[in-house]
């Protein structure tokens, strides 16, 4: 990933941006190696899924938290990993969040977590990356990759260190135990197997890291 090519100053805000570490073998990178955490008050973790065969349903995750590890010497060598609560879960209907936390999807009580852990990283093309590892939901573990793009770095007003990431992946709910549905009687399901989880991740470094 040409990382951090491509905006290099400072902001009176924080950069949006996605979950990932990848940067290009440049001297001008050295000074964003380092440490991040995951700015939860400007990040987002968000799914997209089809209701009924015609529209979607779109929600979101509100707490989440996370670390990244930017190499810029390497940036194979680049990790992330998050951590979501499931019972965050936000959809916007009450009823519909409870059903989604009920034992007929995430069964939160059981599981509480969901999780990833990346295993490798690539730059794709410009500020294009991309990111694999392993999502576990519900003590399913399958592997996933990000589609990633790298929205900038900057100083914010209180003079800490941010870079931003967003992105993207398709996975099948039933890969990881999420099978519940219901027939329609028109033909079709309920709910669509096939789910977009979408990444607008801000991360900070570390005060050890910007020492």
């Amino acid at each position: 990933m040409g990382l951090f090519t491509r905006k290099r100053d400072t902001a009176t805000a924080p950069i949006a941006a996605t979950p990932t570490a990848v940067l290009d073998a440049d001297p001008a990178l050295a000074a964003l190696t380092g440490d991040y955490t995951i700015d939860p008050a400007h990040s987002s973790i968000g799914f997209t899924v089809r209701h009924a065969m015609v529209t979607n349903v779109k929600g979101s995750f509100l707490q989440h938290e996370g670390t990244l590890h930017l190499d810029g010497s390497d940036p194979s060598r680049s990790t992330a990993a998050i951590d979501v609560r499931i019972d965050s879960v936000d959809t916007g209907i009450k009823d519909r969040d409870a059903h989604l936390l009920s034992g007929d999807f995430f069964d939160a009580g059981t599981f509480p977590l969901m999780t990833f852990r990346s295993t490798a990283a690539e730059r794709v093309g410009g500020d294009r990356y991309r990111l694999t590892g392993d999502l576990t939901i519900k003590d399913v573990t399958r592997p996933l990759s990000l589609d990633l793009e790298f929205n900038g770095a900057a100083t914010d007003v209180y003079g800490s260190e941010r870079v931003g990431f967003e992105g993207s992946a398709e996975i099948l709910r039933s890969d990881w135990g999420l099978t519940w549905n219901a027939a329609l009687e028109a033909g079709g399901v309920m709910v669509s197997d096939k789910v977009k989880l979408t990444f607008d991740i801000s991360a900070v470094k570390t005060a050890a890291a910007q020492a």
